[in-house]
């Protein structure tokens, strides 16, 4: 099959192209990131023609980041307008050439307090308007490169690497599920195959996650362990999801499973950061 993955080098983006080339598959990837002609925003004459080469679209493309970013740029205009530029752009191609496809949506979809969580939930209604896919992520982690958009786990990576200890923004005693990004790649290869796609609900819940609850500061000590530095918590709560929290669906676990612990995954990424980093194939116009 001949994938085209939206938001390519993003984390899960990155990690899916590399996990789709090794089963055996054509991929072609769109993101600003690697041209800026891949503007989601404004180029649909560009995302049309990569589009009808593809047989499966994977829509993860967002303008978003971890804890931090969230906490400084989702109430702006910017963060909103890029956001819904990115989606009308990509759901009028999808709509326009009708291609099964696959909606990365998030677990805070239902908190209205945030604007990131409801412009994930405009996304599901478009998503299922279209008769695309559903899913749910958890606090994906792998490994990243742009750290200004750094999730919990790289920045703790980098802040013991970088620092000799690990700041927290908040007390740490918030909790969080989170999921090596193989795990979820794995779990998204899964929901493509037509033998699934054609076949499932598009109203089932498809939570993808770990299933495992972790304290912030249970994290960042699995982290400093790795590095031998102190972790300090931080005096603020919880800004991003406010301590709403969600338990997830289980009713992917009747097609996929996890199967790496948090443990193994931060030392993966630690071992992965440490790489220099190479240049991929990308199939183009």
């Amino acid at each position: 099959m001949t994938y085209l993955v939206l938001g390519s080098a993003g984390q899960i983006g990155s990690a899916l192209c590399d996990f789709l080339r090794k089963t055996g598959h054509n991929v072609i990837e769109f993101d600003i990131a690697s041209d800026p002609e891949e503007d989601l925003r404004v180029n649909a004459t560009l995302l049309e023609r990569r589009m009808l080469k593809a047989d499966f679209v994977f829509f993860l493309a967002f303008d978003v980041g971890g804890s931090r970013y969230l906490k400084t740029y989702q109430g702006s205009y910017d963060f909103i307008s890029n956001n819904v530029k990115i989606m009308n752009t990509g759901f009028e191609v999808l709509k326009k050439l009708n291609k099964p496809f696959l909606f990365a949506s998030s677990q805070m979809a239902n908190m209205s307090h945030s604007s990131y969580g409801v412009l994930k939930a405009l996304g599901d209604f478009y998503t299922r308007v279209l008769n695309g896919l559903v899913v749910k992520f958890w606090n994906v982690y792998g490994v990243e490169r742009d750290s200004k958009k750094f999730h919990a786990i790289t920045d703790f990576v980098m802040m013991a690497k970088s620092k000799g200890c690990i700041k927290l923004l908040t007390t740490g005693i918030e909790t969080r599920q989170f999921l090596y990004a193989e795990d979820c790649c794995a779990a998204l290869y899964l929901l493509s195959q037509p033998s699934l796609y054609d076949t499932i609900s598009r109203e089932e819940n498809l939570h993808i996650t770990s299933f495992k609850w972790h304290t912030i500061i249970d994290v960042a000590m699995i982290v400093a362990q790795q590095f031998g530095v102190q972790v300090v918590a931080g005096q603020e709560q919880d800004s991003v999801q406010q301590f709403q929290k969600n338990e997830p669906n289980p009713s992917i676990q009747k097609y996929w499973k996890p199967t790496t612990s948090l443990e193994d995954g931060i030392k993966k990424v630690i071992m992965e950061m440490a790489r220099p980093v190479s240049g991929s194939t990308t199939l183009g116009e």
